[in-house]
This record gives structure tokens, sequence and C-alpha cells, in this order.
């Protein structure tokens, strides 16, 4: 129960726990040899001394040679044993703990990402995971081995003179007790300044996105400003909370540090009285040095964790998401998509309110509707991206909730109106629909969805490289890669969000045509702002307010003189506007 308290605490990996005993473990070996170190001189001196006074012989000096290669030896072992222990290990606990939050994020709902935005999802990946390294490799070992070892030597130090250990480690519990009194106060100090940075990383984010409207807008001088304001906030709360965390770092240093003094007193004390002699004084003094040499780190190293117990509950917020799961089998019977009274709330706000129609296998039913109505939603929780809060979708008779969504996602193809590209080649970029395959299949997609033409006046053909979301590409180029994409999936089902909205009329006409072949014999699901757009489709829903307000065919719809012949008829009016 303990350990798995301890592996949460820390957002540790299973193996993660376990490098951490071991390090914990060398830990209390190599200061366990350290003090045998401490041994051999006393002996050494205790015979030197002995000499002196003619009470016993001086060691041999091959014995005190033998004993100081032996204490080199062990401390030379001890000490690697424990790097491996704790950095060795611990760098390779960073990469799985990485690959692990990526393949959790991978399986959670679409809905989660839009409660977190990116550059705050980026510093957890980064920031956070960077700073529990530190913890991992260079705190938790090493402290919690220093906890067991110095145990072990004040047990020691209390059977030789209980009155000296006393004196000795006084200030151990005193200044952890001062630190861990200071716990609440580091953790808040540690909360803003988080809450600082992703503020920061923020709008240098959205700088770096906006760059070309903040110039085109003259707003650079403006947008730096408020940028620098941030910067300099975050640079404030830093060193506000690192100003605290010292002083009580130092504060518990210099009370653990007067346990020296209080050694020297009432040692001192006891050699007059008669009760100890110098040597057993001399064997303390000896120890000190040694027993506060872990702590000092370790005071410093209990701050840190403090400020880490952050950047540890961020970490865990993601594993602790439920994810989307189901079945790792999808047998529908035909490829119908059914509403059935689906109501949807996001962030509690309702979104959709009863939603029921179908959209029949080798038909094009377009959603269509006033901004806001839902016609995205309901793609996307069509293709199970988002979880409905009531009712169920159902594709050829399955509940979608119960599927896994990658499995679910093998029968759907999706071309949006922003399309996303990889900054690689053309051809890795279209392979994507499919993967494994090969040349051959891409090139024949590639040239269905009329990319062929413009690929071959590349510099390297279908091997160029496109740059970051396809920027050496116009936007009908990049398109009809999307839709080469869609068409090497060959998936049975074909979700569409307005694939020519922002295209001109030649490029329009050509990405047209590669959806004509790309939509033959699917069930396809069209998100339409432009009423032109659906003229040819067997079906249209009409969404308003998060409802279907009418459901039809073209002509059906426009003979019931609706809200569809209403937009249909407002379009057709703008389309006839002009300046004069």
């Amino acid at each position: 129960m303990f350990s798995k308290k301890f592996q949460r605490k820390y957002a540790l990996t299973d193996q993660g726990i376990r490098n951490t005993k071991k390090g914990a473990f060398w830990t209390v070996i190599v200061n366990l040899v350290v003090m045998g170190g401490v041994s051999i001189l006393y002996l050494m001196m205790s015979g030197f001394m002995g000499t002196l006074t003619e009470e016993g012989p001086l060691p041999s000096v091959a014995l005190a040679v033998g004993l100081v290669l032996l204490f080199v030896v062990l401390s030379l072992v001890t000490h690697l044993q424990q790097y491996k222990a704790t950095y060795g290990l611990v760098y390779n606990e960073v990469k799985t703990t990485r690959l692990s939050l990526a393949e959790r994020l991978r399986k959670l709902p679409l809905g989660y990402f839009g409660k977190r935005d990116l550059a705050d999802l980026t510093e957890t990946l980064m920031g956070d995971v960077n700073r529990m390294e530190h913890v991992w490799s260079h705190v938790l070992g090493y402290l919690y081995g220093s906890y067991i070892s110095t145990a072990l030597i004040a047990v020691c130090l209390l059977v030789y003179d209980w009155r000296l250990a006393l004196a000795c480690l006084w200030g151990v519990p005193v200044a952890f007790g001062l630190l861990f009194g200071s716990r609440k106060m580091t953790s808040r100090n540690a909360e803003r300044t988080k809450k600082a940075a992703v503020v920061v990383s923020d709008g240098i984010q959205e700088a770096l996105e906006n760059v070309r409207e903040i110039r085109a807008t003259n707003q650079e001088e403006r947008y730096l400003e408020g940028l620098n304001r941030k910067i300099d906030e975050h640079e404030r709360i830093m060193i506000r909370g690192e100003l605290g965390t010292g002083l009580f770092v130092n504060a518990a240093s210099v009370i653990m540090r007067l346990g020296v003094a209080t050694t020297i007193l009432v040692g001192a004390n006891l050699i007059l009285s008669g009760n100890i002699d110098f040597m057993l004084l001399f064997l303390f003094l000896l120890v000190i040095t040694r027993v506060y040499a872990p702590f000092d780190q370790s005071l410093a190293l209990i701050a840190e964790m403090f400020v880490s117990q952050v950047s540890a509950d961020r970490m865990m917020e993601i594993y602790d998401t439920p994810t989307a799961e189901g079945a790792e089998t999808f047998n529908p019977k035909g490829h119908d998509i059914v509403f059935e009274h689906v109501s949807f709330a996001y962030d509690k706000k309702e979104v959709l309110r009863d939603v029921n129609f179908t959209a029949k296998e080798g038909e094009i039913t377009a959603l269509v509707g006033p901004s806001g109505s839902g016609k995205s939603t309901c793609a996307r929780l069509a293709a199970r991206l988002w979880d409905v809060t009531e009712g169920a979708v159902k594709v050829g008779g399955v509940d979608i909730s119960t599927v896994d969504p990658e499995v679910l996602l093998k029968d759907y193809s999706m071309v949006f109106q922003d399309v996303v590209l990889f900054d690689d080649t053309v051809m890795e970029n279209i392979r994507l629909g499919k993967h494994g395959a090969t040349n051959e299949e891409v090139l024949a997609a590639a040239k269905a969805a009329n990319c062929d033409e413009f690929v071959r006046k590349l510099p390297k053909g279908y091997d160029t490289p496109i740059g970051e979301n396809g920027a050496k590409l116009s936007g009908g180029e990049r398109q009809r890669i999307s839709i080469a994409r869609a068409l090497l999936k060959d998936a049975p089902i074909v979700l569409l969000d307005e694939a020519t909205a922002s295209l001109d009329v030649e490029n329009e006409t050509k990405v047209q045509g590669a959806l004509s072949r790309l939509l033959a014999g699917k069930t396809v699901l069209v998100i339409a702002h432009r009423m032109r757009t659906v003229e040819a489709a067997d079906k249209i829903v009409v969404l308003a307010d998060g409802r279907v307000a009418e459901e039809g065919s073209p002509a059906e719809l426009m003979a019931k003189g609706g809200l569809y012949r209403r937009m249909v008829e407002l379009q057709q009016q703008s389309a006839q506007w002009s300046l004069e």
C-alpha cells in the first residue's frame, strides 16, 4: 500500500519504483562505507595516541595501508553502483514516462484536448517530466538512503554514548521539521510559478502561430510588450518562490550545524568531569563531518520534492483521465450511421438535444444549419472522437461507444477543411492513409486525387519535403493530398467538413472531381456551410439550436419552405452582392 502511494506521489512507473529502491539501497551502502573510512582513521589515531601514552602499540604500516586500500576499492565500487542505480537507470525512466504519457494522450477522448491547450500539455511532457527526472535521479534514492543510513549510524552513536549522540544529532529533526513546516508555502509558490510558466509558453506559441496576423495589423510592439510583461511576471514569481525556499533551507542548515558546537561543549564538559576520554570526542567529531554531509544536500532535496509535487500532480492528472476504450473487434452489418436520441454537453453546456437521423450506406447525407447548431459535433460523435452524453450512435447496428476508437476508425476516412500535413515528403504524407502501403498504391491514390500534376513540378517530385504543415504548398494542393490519403485508405465511411470551402474555382473543380471518386458507394456524412455544395446530396439534415429542425431531400426541403429554403435564398442573395 505504501509503495503504491509513494509511486503515485512521485509519478513513477513500476520500473521507476524498483529503481528508487535500488538507488536507496546503494546510497545506504555508500554512506556506511564512508563511515568505515572514518572508523579506520579513528583506529589509527587511537593506536597512535596509545603509543604516545604507552597504552598500546602503533598499528603496523602494512595494516594501515591495507585498510586504506580496502576503503578506496570499496568506495569506488559502491559509488559506481550508486551512480548506475540512480542516474543510469533513471534516464531510461524519463524515456519510458514520456512514451507512457504520449500513449495515454493518444487514447484520451478529443474532449480532453479542448480543456487543455497545447502549451499546457507541452509544459507537462517537457517541463514537468524534466523536473521529475531530477527528483528521480538526484533526490529520491539519495534522500531515503540517507534517512536509513543515518538512522543506523545514530543507533551506533547512542550505543557509544547517548549524551554525545543527542548533542550531535538534535539539530537534524529540528531542521527537517522546519522544512516540513514550510511545505504548504513552498507548494503554493510552485503552483504559481508553474501557472506563470504556462502563460509564458502559451504567449510564445501564440506569437509563433500568429506572426503573420501580428505583422499584418502592425501589432508587433503591443504584442511584444504584453509578452514581456508575462515573462517579467514569471521571473518575479520564480525569484520570490526561490527566495522563500532558500531562506528555509539555509535556516535549517544553520540549525543542523549547531550540532557541532553542542557536541564540542558537551564533550568538553564530559572530559573535564572524567566521564569520557578525548578519543571518544574525537570519534564523534569525525562522525559529524560525515553525518551532516548527506543532509546538507538532503535539505535542498526535500525542498525540491515539495516543488516537484505540482509537476507530479499534473502528470498524474493525465493518467487519471478515463480513456476511450471498447471491444477490439468491429463487425457491423453494413455501415448505416444511426443517431438515436443523442444528446451531448461540453463543459456542462448542452450542444445537442435528442438528435435522431440516419445516414444510409451508399448515400450522401449532408448536415447543414447556422453556426453553432451542432454540425461538427455530430461528425465527431459519428467517429467517436467524442462520446455522447445520452442516447447512442450506431454503425451497422453496433453501438460505437462499445468499440475501441482505433479499431472503429479503421472504417472511417476524414477530409476536413483544415488539412494537417507533416514536415515530410509528399509520398510519406499520403502514405499516412494506409500503414505499409506500397509506392505503387500511393501513386495510384495521388493520381486519383489529381495530385500528380502539381507533384511532378516539385524539385524532387514525390520525394520533395513540403515543410511544416505543408507550408510549401497551396491550399488546393494541400487539400488534394488530404483526399489522396482518404482514397488510399478506402474506408467504407467518409466524413467531409466543407473540404472545398476555401478553394478557388479551378481548384474546387479539381477537388470535387477527386471527391467524386472517393465517395462512390460509401456512407458519406458531409458538413456543409455553402448550400450549393449539397444540391446533389441524397438527404439533408438541418440542425438548429442542437436539434434536428427538418430532414429530407433537397427538393423536399425547398418545397417545404422551412429553414433550409431560407438559408438557400439568403446565400443566393449574398452571391449577388457587389461593390458599387
